[in-house]
Formats: structure tokens, sequence, C-alpha cells
């Protein structure tokens, strides 16, 4: 494909515009050097990125694979956010060790706890491979073709990639397959749980305050990695040592103002920046509100019950939050994408593209693509619904449907190839006791009746006193014996039976279209990303985040949601004690940390102003996958700690304006206060590097 050998003199960046976009760490020499120096930055291109020195991605790592985490001391101890590590610490807690109330901290190497499956990865390098991966691959042929031959290719790049032998390769899709990276990787995986501030500090506002300012969370958790005797990659055992790292990052003491330079570093998930309005239109007003009522329903069930008992809310907890986190984001999502009136604005920018076509002589090539899209969303909106409903129904909300859903996929895979009995048997069983090992029956009979008219007429919730599949003992039952007599239990039980024809349907109807209907799409996405970038190729081009190592820049600002509001960058502690609701499980205060600031006994990690800076506002480009990122001063040191966007700014995933995107970090000196003053844990603040580069 011709087109192709243009795309990276097409992607340019004018560096006037200073705010927006997830760059690529190994591309920031030039114009995205001098963007993050006219912003205030004194850190160069390679103190981010270099291959050949240690520099500040070495201390950056991609934590279990959906959030971000960071290395802070030579000891290898880490910093992410409390959500982040909320599993780990939800594993480890019970009625006797409540560390979701109570908090945990490791007093010494000792105390530290290990978390099996946990692991935290870091990139060593990165490769530019798009002419090897796109070798052979023409336009005349199918998309099946393509990806074939894409596939094929990347498999070569990653295997003629001279790497460690603890070390691993992967290639990544950029500029929706217009230009493709090769990652090498090392995996750490004994991670140990080192300190968590209760949940009335890491989850301070809960779902009130989640996606909104001001903030007052103290979001963060600490883990450490340990390595083998030669500080290599190493499975869990007593014998490692804690990891000496090629990076750290200090800490800054001096904090921030308004004004201030902020990179952050990290893994972001997923975002759509390029899509057409049609599509802003279908996500906006159809797609999410569908998703929004499921849960809603689900969550009023869980919350309720999550109040009037301890043993409930300590096994839903981290259920709740993950609930919780997207259904309020959807629905800011849609207020922010209206606010910014975005769809009018995407249809004047596709005009002006339309434009440059007929000024480019390019109509021929690429001028059915938006009339195209047009055609495909009303042919691809009911479908796209239907199955991520069912998502949120059969995986998301409902255990019981869960469950039949995972027995369904072994029961399908072994009917298919049943010399994969044994190993599909196994790995069905090991999920559905990981689903018992925090089910409530009676709490998901509450969701099952609340979700499941929103999917189907056909609704039974008399099955719950009939199946084996809400007892962990007669579930087990279902799967001893030979495949022959597993499957006939299977399909006699009262759950199975009754979700059986509804998972069927799924796999046969409405996956099938979804996948037969997006695989069109996708192409022409692809072909529209070209087309824009060979059309208007002086406007600001980055790469949707799709879970690689990005650098996001910007600095410290406040902003106006409405008409007369607006927030200024800094939250403080008083604030916490502004919100306290004795008892109430969102806004309670420990009374250690009412006392501290009663006394106003700080330390040293006040502000010039005497009060304790709890979170600020950045006008970085973050989105999930960013939880748990490094907020860094322009000299490299960490002062805080990335854990949210702001309400009106998560239509960023899709549209960001910089005048109402924000996000939200935790400042670093407020971790500091609660390490030391609140926990007592001065052994992690003694192993920490403690700077002030506003002193200098």
């Amino acid at each position: 494909m011709k087109f192709l050998k243009f795309i990276l003199l097409l992607i340019t960046v004018n560096v006037s515009a200073q705010q927006g976009g997830m760059w690529i760490p190994s591309l920031l020499e030039g114009m995205n050097e001098d963007e993050m120096t006219n912003l205030g930055s004194k850190l160069t291109a390679k103190d981010i990125y270099d291959v050949n020195n240690s520099s500040l991605k070495d201390a950056i790592g991609h934590f279990n694979g959906g959030c971000t985490s960071e290395i802070i001391s030579d000891q290898g101890l880490i910093l992410t956010n409390h959500h982040c590590g909320f599993g780990q610490i939800q594993s480890h807690s019970s009625l006797e060790n409540d560390y979701l109330k109570d908090g945990f901290w490791a007093m010494n190497l000792e105390d530290e706890l290990p978390n099996e499956g946990l692991y935290i990865e870091f990139i060593v390098s990165i490769q530019d491979v798009t002419s090897k991966v796109l070798s052979g691959v023409t336009e005349a042929m199918t998309e099946k073709e393509k990806q074939s031959q894409i596939s094929k290719n990347s498999n070569a790049a990653e295997s003629a990639t001279t790497k460690e032998d603890w070390q691993d390769t992967k290639v990544k899709s950029f500029y929706n397959g217009n230009q493709y990276f090769l990652f090498v990787t090392e995996r750490f995986e004994d991670i140990r749980l080192v300190g968590a501030p209760p949940t009335s500090i890491g989850k301070f506002g809960s779902d009130t305050d989640n996606w909104v300012f001001p903030r007052h969370t103290g979001d963060f958790s600490m883990f450490r990695i340990y390595a083998d005797a030669n500080n290599k990659p190493a499975k869990y055992s007593k014998d490692n040592k804690p990891y000496k790292p090629k990076h750290f990052l200090p800490i800054s003491l001096d904090g921030i103002e308004e004004g201030d330079f902020t990179l952050v570093f990290g893994f972001p998930g997923r975002t759509n920046e390029y899509l057409p309005a049609v599509a802003i239109e279908h996500i906006t007003k159809d797609f999410n509100p569908s998703n929004i009522a499921i849960r809603e329903a689900a969550l009023k069930v869980i919350d309720n019950a999550m109040k009037s008992s301890d043993d409930v809310r300590i096994k839903y907890a981290s259920k709740q939050a993950r609930i919780a986190n997207a259904w309020k984001k959807w629905i800011g999502e849609n207020l922010g994408i209206e606010k910014s009136n975005a769809v009018a604005e995407r249809r004047k920018f596709e005009a002006e593209f339309t434009t440059a076509l007929t000024t480019k002589d390019l109509v021929n090539k690429y001028g059915s693509i938006l009339p195209e899209f047009e055609n495909l969303y009303k042919d691809f909106a009911d479908v796209n619904i239907k199955r991520r409903n069912f998502i949120e129904v059969f995986i998301v909300t409902n255990e019981l449907m869960q469950m039949t859903f995972r027995a369904y996929q072994m029961e399908a895979a072994i009917t298919s190839n049943p010399d994969i009995f044994e190993r599909a048997k196994t790995g069905t069983v090991d999920i559905l006791k990981g689903i018992h090992k925090n089910y409530d029956v009676t709490v998901d009979k509450g969701v099952y009746k609340a979700v499941m008219p929103m999917y189907t007429s056909n609704v039974d919730a008399s099955i719950y006193d009939k199946t084996a599949f809400t007892n962990l003992e007669s579930t087990l039952a279902l799967f001893k014996g030979d495949q022959k007599s597993i499957l006939k239990k299977l399909n006699k039980d009262a759950a199975y039976k009754y979700a059986k024809p509804i998972i069927e349907d799924y796999y046969k109807n409405i996956d099938p279209q979804f996948q037969e209907k997006n695989e069109v799409i996708t192409a022409l996405q692809t072909k529209y990303m070209t087309a824009l970038m060979v059309a208007l190729p002086d406007a600001r081009y980055f790469p949707d985040a799709n879970s690689t190592l990005r650098v996001t820049y910007g600095q410290v600002r406040g902003y106006a949601p409405r008409d007369a509001v607006y927030y200024e960058p800094v939250s403080y502690l008083d604030g916490v004690i502004e919100k306290f609701v004795p008892g109430d499980y969102e806004f309670d205060v420990p009374k250690k940390l009412r006392d501290l600031h009663a006394a106003k006994d700080y330390g040293q990690y006040a502000d010039k102003n005497g009060k304790v800076p709890v979170c600020f506002l950045g006008t970085n480009h973050t989105t999930g996958g960013n939880s748990g990122s490094p907020a860094i001063d322009a000299h490299g040191n960490l002062v805080g700690l990335n854990f949210d966007r702001v309400w009106e700014g998560t239509m960023s995933d899709m549209n960001y304006d910089p005048e109402i995107c924000r996000n939200i970090m935790v400042d670093a000196r407020y971790v500091l206060f609660i390490v030391d003053k609140f926990a007592g844990a001065t052994r992690l603040i003694d192993e920490m590097k403690l700077v002030h580069p506003k002193k200098k």
C-alpha cells in the first residue's frame, strides 16, 4: 500500500497547540520536546526515554495489565492507586483482619504480603517495525487476508528480535493499523503488598465524589517488587530480595502550584479520538444509556446490601467499585459530549476534511468514507447495543449468569475438542471458585431481578432455588466425573437450562453479526485515519491509547465546568474535614486523621500556606490505564499520582477539549503525610529520596 510510505512524514504537531495527546516516549525528540519546554519542562527527550542509559521509563511499570505504577525507592518500592491494588487488599482481608476498613502497613520486609497472579511489566525498548509488519500487504486483499499477513509478519518480527531469556516481545498497532511498534518487555511476578490506607482515606468520597472535583481522596497503595539473587524476574520465593531498579523517582516536597509543568507517564488503555460524528452520536445517545441503566439497577441492589452487612461489604467491595466506575464515567462522558457540542464540532471538521479532499483531488479515493460510515452505523447500532447488554448482564453484573456462561464455554470447547476436557474443566472450576469466594446468593438474586428484564422478557428468579450453582460444594459436584456425566448434570441444572438458549443465541446470532459488521467499520476507520493524514497533513495527530507506554504533558490548571463556577486546581485536608460525616460509608474520617488536622501536626508535608494539599488538577490527557501513573515535575521528580478525570472531561476518550478536560492527581505530599504521620510507617519514608527542586 503506497500510502503507508508517507504516514510518518504526515504525522505532524503544531507546537503552539500545547495541550492534549498521548505520545510514544521513543519519539519525543523534536516538536514534542520543544512543546514540553514551552510548558516549563527542564527534561530532555533522553531523560524520559533512553535505551542505553537509565531514564524515567525504567521506573514506570504496567501494574497487572490494567493500571500504572512507579518505583519510588532503590529497593523496588512501588506506588500505585488504592483502587488498582484494591483486589489484592481485599484478598488479604477478612472480618478478623479488615484491611479494607483499617488499612494495612508492613512495618518490616517480613510482614509484606505476597500476591499470587499479580505482576508488573516494564518496557525495555520500543522499535518501529511498520515496514516489516506491512510487508506484502496490499489494498487488493480482503480484511481477513490483510490481518493474516500482518499477524504472520508480526510473529516473524518478534521472533527475530534479540532479547534476554527472561524478556518478552509484542507488536502493537498504532494509528488504526497504519503504524506498528515492537516492544521488548520484562515482567516481575513476585509483588508484595506493603501498605494501604483505610478505605475512609483511599476511597474517601466513594461514589459521590468519583469523577468530580473538588476531590479529597488519598487514592494510593504501596507494593514492592522482589527479584532473584541476580536481580532478575522470578516467581515468588522466600529467598527473593527487594529489586534494585535501573531508575526510581525522587519525590518533591516542594509540590505544585498553578501553571507548573506536569508530565504523566503510564499505560493508557483505550481512546477513540478519530471517530466520525455518527459514531460519537451512536455511543452517547444509544449505546451508553442502555448500559448505564443496567449498571444503575445492579448498583442499587449491591449498595443497599453492602450498607447493611460488613460481610457483604468485604465480598462486594471490589465488584461494586468496578461496576460503579464505568457507570458514572459513561454518564459524565455523555454530559461532556453534549456540553462541548462535540458532535456538531466533529461534523464541522468533517466538512473541512471533505473540502480538502476536493482541493487535493482525492474525492475518488476517499470521498465515500463519511457516507459509508453513516450507512454502516445505521446497520450496526442495534446489534452493538444488544451485544454489550448481554455482556453487562451475563459477565459484568449478575454472577449466576456469569457462572452459566463459563460453563457453556466449557461445554462448547470440549464438545468441539474432547482432548482438552481436563484442561477446560480445571480452568472452569478455578473461575467458579473465584466467583464463590466473594459470592452472596441473596445479593445476586436481587441483581438478577433488577437487570434481567432489561435484556429479555424471559425472567425466572425461581432458578435460584433449583440450581446447584448458588452453593460452592454443589457447584463443584456438577464438575465431578467424566465428560459425559458432567454434561448430563449441567444440562439438567435449572439455571443452566434457563441460560443456555440465551447464551447460544449470543454466540450463534448476536456476536457473529457484531463481528461481521464491526470488521467492516474497523477497516473503514483505518482508511479514514490514512485519509485524514493525507488530506489534512498539518493537523495534530497522536495515536489512540492501546495500553502501551505513553507520555502526556500539560500544566496544573483549574477550570470552569459551567456558568459562574470555577474550580481552583488544589484541594486540601481542610476539605476532608469539611466533608466529614460520622459513620458514613463515603465520608467518615478516621479519628487519628481528624486529630492530626486539629493539632496541625503536618510535619514537613504542608505547603507554604501551612495546609496539607490532597489533590490537584492538570491538563494532562489521560484515560483508564493511567490510574496510578506518576505526575512528574519539570525536573523528573514525583509530585503526584494520577487517579481520575473530572466528570465533564471523561469525554476526552473521544474528544479532548483543553477548556474542560482535567485529570485529577493525589498530591505526593498527602501520600507522604499519610504514610508518615497517620500510619507511622517511617521506615518507608526513610527509603525514599525526598528533594526540594524549587529551592535550588
